[in-house]
């Protein structure tokens, strides 16, 4: 039996299904930024890409910390 994501990755299905992109496209896009704290990664997520505050946020922290995150 596969294991239900948890924390930021739960968010993942229905990001990749709202905004056209998957995780690593986001990353990616993450990283040529500019951006390296939560708050300015979140509002550029928000202001750039039309991104919910939750999601924004999900994916903001699986970024900054993915080992924290890690299955």
């Amino acid at each position: 039996m596969a294991t239900k994501p948890h924390g930021p990755a739960s968010y993942f299905p229905s990001i990749e299904a709202k905004y056209g992109r998957t995780i690593d496209e986001w990353q990616s896009a993450m990283r040529d930024s500019g951006h390296a704290a939560h708050k300015p990664l979140v509002e550029w997520l928000k202001s750039e890409h039309a991104m919910g505050h939750g999601h924004a946020t999900a994916l903001t922290q699986y970024f900054l910390n993915p080992e924290k995150w890690a299955a």
